[in-house]
This record gives structure tokens, C-alpha cells and sequence, in this order.
């Protein structure tokens, strides 16, 4: 199969109007190397692009997407660590700042945890990555909440259990006790377009007011 035209067609919207505009941002970002202060761990969702979602321009934001915008637990071993090297790197070389994990409504990984789905495949690569969102589903009882209701709560519930994982990292939690580093936890309603942002005091999410 040929090459998506879909892609051709929007390099050459990109080539003629953003690149001309930014160029001088690209040659720069090429001969210094990136320093983004941001980092951005989120669901591979095609509706949810922290670029777009934050209007971010080139080199802003370090980001790492996955199925539910999962962080998994600390666990050094010789296994493939995707989330766990994107992390290491974030700290140990680009010296972020910030780390935001950015949760949304509608998330089809949630709901197939909801759900009990059945596996998509023989190896159930996405059942079993989605066992680490257990922690976050014990502290979220169904109750008397409706099936909208109670998906948006584990969504919610999933970005905290994320932050918590995010300190058994030995590195960042020292960089976060010393101040050097701050977490955040986001969520983004696919259908409104609102964000909202978890408190940490009262473990809500709020609103961002829109100007």
C-alpha cells in the first residue's frame, strides 16, 4: 500500500504554512538539542493530542503516549520499559520540570477494564497492561453510579493512581521532595473540550476557565 495521502497532503499544508513560519524555531531546536520544561505522559487516543489540546509549538512538550496514559510502578529489570525509560530520560537528561498526566473522558482502555472486554488477542497485550489499572478500581466503587458516571470516576481515579506510581521512582520522588520537579494530574472531556485539573487537597478535578 502506498504511503497515506492523507499524510502527504498535510506535510505539504505543514511545508507551506507552520514550517515557514517556525523555521528559524527548527534550525535552532536541531543545533541546540531539545529542553522542553514539560512533560506530558498521555493516552495514545487519536482525539486527545497534548500538543494540540496545550497549543504547544515544536520542542514545548516531552511527551510519551500509551493505552489509558498508564504509569506503571517502578520496577527495574531487564525488560523493555517504554513509560520507565521515557521518564528516565525526561530527568535525567532533559531536567523537566513539570510532569502532567493527562487523562480523558470517553477512553476506550478504561472502558475495556470496565467492562471485562474480551481480549483482542492471543497474547492480550492490552488486558494485561490494563491489570495495572487495578489499584485505581478498588478505591472506585461502582455504588449507585451510573455507567457514564462511574467510567469518568475511573478515568479520574486512573490519573491519580498514575501520580502515585510516578513516586515510586526513586529519582523523581527525590526531585519532587527537593522541589525540583512537580507532578500534575489533568483530565480532558473529548466531547466539550473542557480541562480540568486534580487539587490536590480536596482530590477533585477542577475546572479551567476558559478566557
Amino acid at each position: 500500500m502506498a504511503f497515506p495521502q492523507r499524510l502527504i497532503d498535510g506535510y505539504s499544508a505543514f511545508a507551506a504554512g507552520r514550517l515557514q513560519r517556525e523555521q528559524n524555531r527548527f534550525r535552532e531546536l536541531a543545533e541546540r538539542g531539545q529542553s522542553p520544561q514539560i512533560m506530558v505522559i498521555g493516552c495514545c487516543d487519536s482525539r486527545v493530542s497534548p500538543e494540540v489540546i496545550f497549543d504547544a509549538g515544536p520542542g514545548e512538550l516531552f511527551v510519551v503516549r500509551n493505552v489509558a496514559n498508564i504509569v506503571p510502578p517502578y520496577a527495574p529489570d531487564a525488560r523493555a520499559h517504554g513509560v520507565s525509560a521515557a521518564l528516565e530520560f525526561g530527568i535525567g537528561a532533559l531536567r523537566i520540570k513539570h510532569i502532567v498526566v493527562l487523562g480523558h473522558a470517553h477512553c476506550g482502555g478504561v472502558k475495556a477494564y470496565a467492562e471485562d472486554a474480551e481480549p483482542l488477542s492471543p497474547g492480550d497485550f492490552i488486558g494485561n497492561w490494563m491489570k495495572l489499572m487495578a489499584p485505581a478500581a478498588a478505591k472506585t466503587p461502582r455504588g449507585d453510579l451510573s455507567a457514564a458516571e462511574y467510567l469518568i470516576r475511573l478515568e479520574q481515579a486512573n490519573v491519580a493512581n498514575s501520580l502515585a506510581n510516578l513516586l515510586t521512582f526513586p529519582r523523581l520522588a527525590n526531585s519532587v521532595e527537593n522541589g525540583e520537579l512537580a507532578t500534575h494530574g489533568a483530565y480532558f472531556g473529548v466531547a466539550t473540550g473542557d480541562l480540568s485539573v486534580l487539587d490536590r487537597a480536596s482530590g477533585e478535578f477542577r475546572p479551567i476557565p476558559r478566557k
